[in-house]
């Protein structure tokens, strides 16, 4: 199971670990999931705001301290669409992006999972995220095969290519369906990716089905099960 994080559960840092040794104790492989927001606002790691690159840090350490302290990884995104790390073709951001990476890594460099988003710096679309991010900094990714599509216009033979190229750096994946044009989040076999090729890259790492569960207000987990009964019987 992924406990997604928010603001609000960082002052209470208490129950996290709580959630986690409860589902621990039951047999459940536990990972994290740092905060999307801050104040409302999507988070940048290289935003031109102080007090959200403050933010970043604080929560990041926080986070890496029970990682550290329960044995397990958290996904964390360096930003998300449209924000100031969108502009990849800027050398400035890439590097800029690389070297705020750096200083998260100095906090701690066994925690986090690097999480691809569907346009900018960190996704698919930048043709310099190997060489110049994830291979020097021999980063651990968790690839959301969604958001990858997704940057790569719904093009399954750049997925594949893309997979071909970064599977080896991912020890954890998000398996969502989608049509390829937004941030869809549908369940797997409503949309366009092609999970027979996608499978074997996925190999023995692990997963979860993060489905939109929205219109039952997300007490309905189905579309998940649908979901793995969907990637099993491939």
């Amino acid at each position: 199971m992924e406990l997604h994080l928010t603001e609000k559960n960082l002052y209470h840092p208490h129950e996290i670990v709580d959630y986690i040794r409860l589902l621990k104790a039951r047999g459940i492989r536990v990972y994290l999931h740092h905060p999307m927001k801050h104040h409302g606002r999507y988070l940048d790691i290289i935003s031109s705001s102080p007090e959200m690159r403050q933010f970043y840090n604080w929560s990041s350490e926080l986070i890496a301290s029970i990682c550290k302290q329960e044995n397990i990884k958290c996904i964390i995104h360096c930003h998300y669409s449209d924000s100031d790390s969108s502009r990849f073709a800027d050398k400035g951001k890439r590097y800029e992006t690389r070297k705020r990476i750096e200083e998260i890594l100095h906090i701690c460099d066994q925690s986090f999972l690097w999480e691809d988003t569907t346009e900018g710096i960190f996704s698919a679309q930048n043709p310099h995220l190997l060489d110049e991010i994830v291979r020097p900094l021999h980063l651990p990714l968790n690839i959301d095969i969604s958001h990858t599509f997704i940057a790569l216009k719904g093009n399954n033979r750049a997925l594949e290519q893309h997979l071909k190229t970064y599977a080896s750096y991912a020890d954890y994946f998000h398996l969502v369906d989608s049509l390829g044009i937004e941030h869809d989040s549908l369940p797997l076999g409503k949309g366009n990716i092609n999970w027979a090729m996608v499978k074997p890259f996925i190999g023995d790492k692990d997963f979860i089905f993060e489905i939109d569960l929205s219109e039952s207000q997300f007490l309905d987990c189905r579309l998940m099960i649908e979901s793995a009964e969907y990637f099993s019987r491939i």
